[in-house]
């Protein structure tokens, strides 16, 4: 006579083959990730649904159900060796198998001592190894689970656009060989207005995207202007000499526009002192000099 799967697993328990009763375990809380620098501590998903063809990595959720035998089900984590532990069966290499690929591992390892032709079952219910970190000025930073090919303004788009305080460039943090990372550039108005598909990455599981912050640019205007003092600006967005003499208020009447002085501080401390006339540039007959962070503009008075 044949034996049912639930009538042989009773068998295995009268001969001790199994000593304990195996009951299924409650899930396990969701796991609170260590909180980014920007405070977001949850893997959030991504709107794109894992297909079966996603290979099993370290730190997924599985969970595994056998038909009619609910003492063999089980919700597992796959260890940091890309294993499991299951019970008759012990501890299995799962890393790189699709969850089709794993029901029949298991279909196959069951039926060879314990059941016959038992119907196994595999949910990836989180993929912990399919992860995207997003950081810096963005709507929403954190950790992103990946469920499928994301673009790099995918994941932006997930994590709330950029804010008006992002830099010029971001960066795609991505490990290498060796255990050494490379950081990308991309810089965003390439990426944004221009649409450049190039720099439109593909994003693979593990990298960091990194929209470093704008930082604050000083410049200097005094002399024969109407209000002398610090200009504050952006050193994504340089401002020219015209804009920065606009911006202190324009010139007095007894400015001297034929011999506006840049004083630009090298890196070796020297100091440049350069010469420029605001009449010809206003003309169009010179280029607008853009200015660098510490320029001082003196706009000298004249005595005529």
């Amino acid at each position: 006579m044949t034996r049912t799967p639930a009538a042989l697993f009773a068998a295995l328990l009268l001969q001790g083959t199994l000593v304990h009763t195996i009951a299924e375990p409650t899930p396990p809380p969701a796991a609170i990730l260590p909180p980014l620098e920007t405070g977001v501590d949850a893997a959030i998903p991504l709107a794109t649904i894992a297909g079966p063809e996603h290979p099993v990595g370290a730190e997924d959720l599985l969970e595994i159900s056998v038909f009619e035998i609910p003492e063999l089900n089980r919700i597992v984590r796959v260890s940091e060796k890309g294993t499991i532990s299951l019970p008759l069966l012990g501890e299995m290499e799962v890393r790189g198998l699709t969850a089709m690929q794993l029901e029949d591992h298991l279909r196959e390892a069951l039926s060879q001592k314990y059941l016959q032709d038992p119907q196994v079952s595999v949910f990836v219910r989180e993929f912990g190894s399919k992860k995207v970190s997003v950081i810096g000025a963005v709507g929403k930073p954190g950790v992103y689970q990946m469920l499928g090919p994301r673009t790099l303004l995918q994941v932006l788009s997930e994590a709330g656009g950029l804010e008006k305080e992002a830099g010029s460039h971001l960066f795609v943090i991505r490990a290498v060989a060796g255990g050494a990372t490379d950081a990308i550039p991309v810089k965003i108005s390439d990426l944004l207005m221009n649409r450049d598909p190039e720099l439109n990455l593909s994003i693979s599981p593990g990298d960091v995207i990194s929209v470093p912050l704008d930082r604050p640019v000083y410049v200097y205007v005094d002399g024969a202007v109407k209000t002398p003092g610090r200009l504050e600006e952006l050193a994504s967005r340089p401002i020219s000499l015209l804009q920065a003499i606009a911006k202190a208020g324009g010139v007095t009447e007894r400015a001297n526009l034929k011999a506006i002085q840049i004083l630009r501080r090298g890196s070796d401390g020297t100091q440049a002192d350069l010469r420029v006339s605001l009449k010809k540039i206003r003309q169009g007959k010179d280029p607008d000099p853009m200015l660098e962070e510490g320029d001082v503009v003196v706009v000298p008075e004249t005595f005529f």
